[in-house]
């Protein structure tokens, strides 16, 4: 199967995929498994899932437990997650964004709503700053 008939890298149907809008952001995150622990940079986010930027992505199909605290949130997200697809470094061409597509996984409806308004506040405000 080719990149653009699997939603790959290439894909022309990567827009449909995604249910949910994303928000570019630059927020540090903990990942972690039972194995490993990675500190790392979320790039963007949606009440979907999140894609973190690091040299050292997990393979796909991992959980992992995310934690990450928004500008102005005094309570730091705790959420699990599931590697969706990972862009890896490659060493010898230029890799502008390596990293993990991430889903969120066994959501509560309060950790969904509350998610659903960091981003909604962040998106937001980033739209008053354009202006």
């Amino acid at each position: 199967m080719k990149d653009d008939e699997a939603g790959g890298p290439g894909s022309n149907r990567l827009s449909e995929r995604r249910s949910a809008e994303r928000v570019d952001v630059e927020w540090a995150v903990d990942c972690g498994t039972d194995e490993t622990f990675l500190y790392a940079s979320i790039r963007n986010i949606s009440e979907m899932g999140i894609f973190v930027q690091t040299f050292e992505p997990l393979e796909v199909g991992t959980r992992l437990t995310l934690r990450f605290a928004p500008p102005g949130h005094q309570e730091p997200f705790v959420l699990k997650g599931v590697v969706q697809w990972v862009n890896p470094v490659r060493p010898l061409s230029p890799s502008p964004n390596p990293g993990m597509g991430v889903r969120f996984v066994d959501l509560t409806l309060e950790q969904r709503e509350r998610l659903v308004e960091a981003i909604h506040t962040i998106a937001y405000v980033g739209d008053t700053l354009q202006n």
